[in-house]
């Protein structure tokens, strides 16, 4: 059997995640309190290995039924039962912009005191020993519902047992370093093709600026120093039962060096994974690179 638990800050997408994991065949449990995960593997194996469970784990479980989570996925584990974690998190400012906007209730605010930045605190804190569990971490705040169930698709659903799936994000410090980056490398010291009035437009998937970029070598450095990196330890990130690896790679505005070294890296890793999934925040890009260099939306 399949089995992927949803966790993560309310107001991250979580409902979205099941709902996209349901219309691709999944058995949907939302709220599933985590003292029942145990049973309900029990009653859903005997169907056999296709098939295939999503449940929402979160802060709205009982008291202290969280805590016990750690211990009920070892005992899967000890059960040789496949699961993924996924934890969706959000910059704690655009989840107090959603319940503004929506005039939400958070759940930690019902039956307390707390405001809503209070509880949004809190329930960060309820949740870190979860985060810590989880195989992917999704960071959704700039992300839109469809994005989110494209990213669901392609990372969890399409996921393969005892693989890696290794992305590279490109993105701009001045809006902040991806929350769900494992690996960041800043290129801010390279030269920077903004301060030319005719590239300014342009962005490094465009041929003006990797011509720019590709004709100081302080760049291809940088680039293969990176991938010389990642491939000395993937093998060690591979045997520590790792399924996903996110690396981002910054620069000032996330849209010439970080784009031009994400796709110069994903060009050059495929020759060892296979495969290798891309993604421009500050571009809304994100697509998938097969050995043939072909890009898979």
């Amino acid at each position: 059997m399949q089995l992927v638990i949803i966790s993560g800050r309310s107001g991250s997408g979580k409902s979205i995640a099941l709902q996209a994991l349901e219309d691709l065949g999944y058995y949907a449990i939302d709220n599933l309190p985590a003292v029942l995960l145990g049973s309900l593997v029990d009653e859903v194996r005997d169907q056999g290995e296709q098939a295939r469970v999503a449940v929402s784990i979160d802060a709205r479980n009982l008291p202290g039924a969280l805590e016990q989570l750690p211990r009920l996925l070892s005992e899967l584990e000890q059960r040789d039962i496949h699961f993924q974690v996924v934890f969706l998190t959000t910059d704690a400012r655009i989840l107090l912009e959603r319940y503004s906007a929506t005039r939400r209730r958070h759940p930690l605010t019902r039956n307390s005191d707390l405001t809503l930045e209070e509880a949004i605190i809190k329930e960060e804190e309820a949740l870190s020993e979860v985060r810590d569990l989880a195989d992917l971490t999704i960071d959704t705040s700039r992300l839109s519902a469809h994005d989110l169930r494209r990213r669901i698709t392609d990372q969890v659903a399409h996921h393969q047992r005892d693989q890696l799936t290794i992305t590279f994000e490109s993105f701009g410090y001045k809006r902040g370093v991806p929350l769900d980056a494992d690996l960041v490398f800043d290129v801010r010291c390279l030269p920077n093709p903004y301060w030319d009035p005719a590239l300014r437009q342009s962005n490094g998937r465009d041929d003006d600026i990797q011509a720019f970029l590709s004709a100081y070598p302080i760049v291809e450095t940088m680039c293969q120093d990176i991938h010389d990196w990642i491939v000395r330890w993937l093998p060690a990130y591979q045997s520590s039962q790792r399924s996903y690896m996110t690396v981002a790679i910054g620069c000032t505005g996330g849209q010439h060096r970080s784009v031009y070294l994400v796709e110069q890296l994903a060009q050059r890793i495929i020759t060892t994974t296979g495969e290798a999934h891309l993604r421009h925040r500050e571009l809304g890009l994100q697509y998938i690179l097969n050995e043939s260099g072909v890009a898979q939306q």
